[in-house]
């Protein structure tokens, strides 16, 4: 299903851009408090999008089952390496961004 690679590429960019703001708001808090918490808002704000895009990918493996049984095997293989790869990497940006909280 080539919308899964699609929003599995969406979700690769969120992560990404989720791991940028944070890393930003950490390296500016000290200096400039109020960029800082832009960029901890932002940073929150991709990894809600990253869940968003998680989700539809959930639906439509959902709905293919409902319709067509079982996905490709290869299929779930990729997702599965992905959705476990995405988990650690949204793990270490809240942990980033727990850190940013407890700076006050």
């Amino acid at each position: 299903m080539k919308i899964i690679k699609c929003l599995a590429d969406q979700i690769a960019d969120e992560l990404k851009d989720a791991e940028k703001y944070i890393e930003l708001a950490l390296k500016w808090k000290a200096e400039q408090p109020e960029t800082a918490d832009l960029f901890y808002e932002l940073s929150k704000e991709e990894l809600g999008h990253m869940e968003r895009l998680h989700d539809a990918v959930q639906e439509l493996i959902e709905k293919h089952r409902e319709e067509n049984g079982q996905p490709p095997r290869d299929m779930m293989t990729l997702y599965e390496y992905l959705h476990e790869k995405n988990i650690v990497a949204a793990t270490e940006i809240k942990v980033k961004q727990g850190m940013y909280q407890m700076q006050d």
